[in-house]
């Protein structure tokens, strides 16, 4: 996978590590980078191969993503701008429907749809420097990559509310206390124990943790009882596999599991 604005590097065999690539400017969404987002997402959830885990972080050491590029958007046509955003709306919904984990490792600011982006992965990892914000509100237009769905389902509707329409930014800690980051990382240690989690991941049963991760994200968007129906659906899908049989096998052989996502 070639892309001008992702860097798509394996990390071993089962996890991808990808880049927002342009740090020239602090990682800005371009319409470059929503086309090949919106390819790569697209095409991972479709081809998988050996993938069970993915990395989602941005080059160079100042943002994880500055969200939208304003400087290409300036003197777009309503258009031009509403064309572009379908792009966005696309990739965002890929993100947050691939088939495997993302693990966001924010190494620096997010602010917009770069926070939007963070938001959409499954969960978040920050370096202690890290900033956040969603400012649309003072830019005369408002959050359009879920930021008003997946900020309120991380930190509660009031407090929501409040970093919404102040725009107001808020530090790692505040993400950690809030519930946006799982966890805050020395600077030099975000993405080593970001692997490391996804490495964990990666050696777990993959078609177990593909149906968990599509029971948790669908069934919150369910009441109780129904969200429990769709579980048992999922969980049912696993009872006559390759790796159900592996895993109970090498729990009484008292040994590692060798899972083959089959």
């Amino acid at each position: 996978m070639n892309y001008k604005t992702l860097e798509v590097k394996p990390h071993g065999e089962n996890v991808l590590v990808v880049t927002l690539n342009r740090p020239e400017v602090a990682n800005a969404i371009n319409t470059q980078m929503g086309h090949d987002q919106l390819d790569f997402w697209s095409r991972l959830s479709a081809e998988l191969g050996k993938i069970r885990c993915v990395v989602l972080t941005g080059a160079g050491g100042r943002a994880f993503c500055a969200g939208g590029d304003l400087k290409e958007r300036d003197g777009m046509t309503q258009a031009a701008w509403q064309a572009q955003h379908e792009l966005f709306e696309r990739a965002f919904v890929a993100l947050v429907e691939c088939t495997v984990p993302v693990i966001a490792a924010v190494n620096g600011h997010a602010f917009g749809g770069g926070l939007e982006m963070a938001l959409c992965c499954d969960f978040a990892y920050a370096a202690q420097g890290a900033r956040f914000a969603l400012s649309e509100v003072s830019l005369g237009i408002m959050p359009g990559g879920m930021g008003t769905q997946n900020l309120p389902r991380a930190v509660g509707e009031r407090r929501a509310k409040e970093l919404i329409l102040t725009a107001r930014p808020f530090n790692a800690a505040e993400a950690l206390e809030w519930g946006v980051v799982n966890r805050v990382c020395e600077p030099g240690k975000l993405m080593p124990e970001a692997l490391e989690t996804a490495e964990k991941i990666a050696a777990n049963a993959p078609l177990s943790v593909r149906q968990a991760k599509k029971s948790i994200h669908y069934g919150l968007q369910m009441d109780l009882l129904t969200g429990y129906r769709f579980e048992i659906e999922a969980y049912d899908r696993l009872v006559d596999t390759d790796d159900r049989r592996e895993g109970v096998k090498a729990f009484n052989e008292k040994r590692k599991p060798d899972f083959k996502g089959k």
